[in-house]
């Protein structure tokens, strides 16, 4: 969890300072403690888990929504704080197929029914 909290610290630098905005100037636009914000760049401290306040912080940053990077902002500062993103486990039977994604990611053999059923999520998403 650390690499991705990383990850997303490092591209939230990334994109102020590509919007030539100072920490102060950031935190004027979004409403946020400067200090806290500063944590967050540097890893100290997890992004909000609101969705509502990372969706100000992306359009602040100049990110549009229904893009694939404002979507990828959202979802990279759910999975820094090791939350599953909601539009995932809000599909119809989504948590079934987790189990077996675990296990494929810690590079155990999922069954071929489980494949089947990952393979099926995939199609329909």
């Amino acid at each position: 969890m650390k690499n991705n909290l990383k990850k997303f610290c490092k591209k939230l630098k990334e994109l102020r300072i590509a919007k030539k905005l100072s920490l102060r100037e950031i935190c004027k636009l979004v409403d946020y403690d400067a200090s806290n914000w500063s944590k967050v760049e540097r890893g100290i401290i997890s992004p909000p888990a609101d969705k509502k306040i990372l969706a100000k912080w992306a359009k602040a940053l100049g990110l549009k929504q229904r893009d694939r990077d404002y979507e990828e902002f959202i979802d990279s500062a759910q999975v820094a704080q090791g939350i599953i993103p909601e539009d995932i486990l809000s599909k119809k039977d989504a948590f079934k197929y987790l189990p077996a994604f675990f296990r494929t990611l810690r590079n155990e053999k999922p069954t071929k029914e489980e494949i089947d059923r990952l393979v099926e999520l995939v199609r329909n998403a």
